[in-house]
C-alpha cells in the first residue's frame, strides 16, 4: 500500500464523513471558525447517502477570537454629533 501525501508544513488535511452534508458541512464550519481552510471539497460515500467531506486547514493562522459585541460596538471616541443626530 502506498503511503499517503504529506501535507506541507502548517497545513493539516481533515477528511469528515457524515450521514448527511448538512452535518458535515456543520463540521467544516466549526473547523473554519478556528483556522484558516480552503474550498471544501464533498463526495458521496456510497449508496448510503452519506457524505464525505476534504478540506486541507492551515494551522499557522489561527484567527482572533471574536470580541464581545459590547467591545466591538464601542465609539471610535469621536464625540461629534453625527449629521442624523439632533
Amino acid at each position: 500500500m502506498k503511503s499517503p501525501e504529506l501535507p506541507s508544513a502548517g497545513r493539516a488535511d481533515v477528511r469528515i464523513v457524515a450521514a448527511s452534508p448538512e452535518a458535515a458541512r456543520q463540521v467544516a464550519d466549526v473547523l473554519r471558525r478556528h483556522f484558516a481552510a480552503t474550498e471544501q471539497r464533498s463526495y458521496p460515500v456510497d449508496d448510503s447517502c452519506g457524505t464525505r467531506l476534504h478540506l486541507t486547514i492551515d494551522t499557522t493562522h489561527i484567527p482572533e477570537p471574536p470580541q464581545p459585541w459590547l467591545v466591538s460596538s464601542r465609539s471610535s471616541g469621536d464625540a461629534r454629533t453625527q449629521t442624523d443626530e439632533i
